[in-house]
């Protein structure tokens, strides 16, 4: 969830409450504090949105999935370093084959 997610949602749901929302009441809300600049840039710009009071269930879901490649990243990259080191395997006997090739030749002329 961005800080702008968070700030608006949290905005939501004061004023389903009833209160405004203001700098210092997002402020104590927040679950790690931001910079006051940009608190106050997100406020101006937000607008009541009754239904918007948490992520919607799609979001959830990508942030989820998003948490669990983060979890997975070292398994995958060697996964992926497996697949490139196989994938280069032939370029590096081919070569391997042109330096011998090469070699032998440089051999012959002397």
């Amino acid at each position: 969830m961005t800080i702008t997610d968070e700030i608006t949602i949290i905005a939501n749901q004061l004023a389903n409450q009833g209160k405004k929302p203001t700098v210092a009441l997002l402020k104590t809300k927040l679950k790690k504090p931001i910079p006051l600049p940009t608190l106050i840039s997100i406020l101006r710009s937000w607008t009541h949105d009754p239904k918007l009071i948490e992520l919607a269930d799609k979001s959830k879901i990508l942030v989820k999935e998003n948490q669990t490649l983060a979890s997975n990243a070292p398994e995958i990259e060697l996964i992926v370093a497996k697949a490139i080191a196989k994938a280069l395997q032939p370029i590096e006997i081919e070569l391997a084959e042109l330096k011998a090739l090469v070699y032998s030749l440089k051999n012959n002329k002397s």
